[in-house]
């Protein structure tokens, strides 16, 4: 089968970005799109041929190496297939399922018990300790895949096993409430489906988004923003609730100067790749908050699906052919993509 396997970190060579990891060699191209042996489930797995798959910033940080894992890799987290075979799995064959970033754990830790398993000490993630979804098929543990709809395009709905799963988890540990004022910074694959998800749930909400692309500040106005402008600008008013979805630290700060007294901040990233240094009286005091966002449950994109089923997304997505998964890791680090870059592999 044709697969995209990384064999060694590397920084992702994007014109005109000074280099951060000198110490790394500088690639344009480092994910090899080759053929390698088909995959073969063992027991509780199942053999998913893979219809597409999205492309998330995640990838990047893995390739970079600011993201631990297994070398050499297939990426890949945002995975929607058919389940063509099964080891000792009943009820799969033949449906549509998508695969997420959470792959296993173990079931039986502190964290697991209470319900987090995000937190488990075992946690396995797919396309970073286990093979994802840059290839024409893989294997899933059959209680960590989702059934999915039929009658939607695979690359509309891959986002949702990340980019939208992820973000729900982040919207929820907001805690928000109607007529509540919140800002948005970045404007990517998550935060365009965070937005039409508080749109659709707090209908009176204030939303500010943040970002220095004016593509993204056009797309955000469309999908319901009241107010967009770089992080530079002062919105209209004061936040109560942000969420951070970028990918270096020196909008943290300025989150925190923007939220009024008692406000909280979820950050919505695994990796940042630039320092987050906060001054207690300016970014703290007056009882604000920070939380961070690690990994998903199952529940979460099981919910999320179910929302999605309810409620609809507007999914926007740029799709890339397998053989262009370069490029397109190219233009997310350069934030040129619109909405959620997606391999459509099959």
């Amino acid at each position: 089968m044709k697969a995209g396997i990384v064999h060694e970190n590397a920084e992702i060579f994007v014109e005109g970005s000074a280099r951060r990891y000198p110490s790394l060699p500088l690639k344009e191209d480092p994910v090899e799109v080759t053929e390698v042996p088909m995959p073969a489930p063992k027991k509780g797995q199942v053999l998913i041929e893979i219809e597409a798959c999205g492309v998330c910033y995640t990838d990047i940080d893995i390739i970079e190496g600011r993201i631990r894992c297994k070398l050499p890799l297939i990426p890949g987290h945002q995975i929607v297939g058919k389940v063509v075979e099964s080891a000792g799995v009943d009820g799969l064959v033949g449906e549509r399922v998508g695969v997420a970033w959470i792959g296993h754990t173990c079931g039986t830790c502190e964290y697991c018990r209470k319900g987090l398993e995000n937190l488990c000490q075992s946690f396995k993630a797919t396309g970073c300790d286990l093979d994802g979804g840059y290839a024409e098929y893989t294997v899933a543990y059959a209680d960590y895949v989702y059934t999915l709809p039929r009658n939607v395009e695979a690359v509309r709905l891959a986002p949702l096993m990340c980019a939208g799963s992820v973000g729900f988890r982040a919207y929820r540990l907001l805690g928000m409430h109607d007529g509540a004022r919140v800002g948005l910074f970045g404007f990517g694959s998550s935060a365009h489906i965070a937005i039409q998800v508080i749109r659709k749930l707090h209908p009176s909400t204030e939303i500010y988004v943040f970002t220095r692309s004016e593509h993204h500040r056009d797309l955000a106005k469309r999908l319901g923003a009241d107010w967009a402008g770089p992080p530079s600008e002062d919105p209209p008013k004061k936040l109560n609730f942000a969420l951070d979805f970028t990918p270096v630290g020196e909008t943290i700060p300025r989150a925190m100067e923007l939220i009024d007294r008692g406000g909280r901040l979820v950050i919505n990233a695994i990796r940042k790749q630039t320092p987050v240094v906060l001054d207690y009286a300016t970014h703290l005091w007056q009882e604000k908050e920070i939380k961070s966002v690690a990994n998903v449950t199952r529940e979460d994109v099981k919910s999320f699906i179910n929302f999605y089923t309810i409620h609809g997304v507007d999914t926007h997505v740029q799709e890339y052919r397998l053989e262009k998964v370069n490029k397109a890791l190219r233009d997310l680090k350069a934030a040129k993509t619109i909405g959620a870059p997606v391999l459509k592999i099959k």
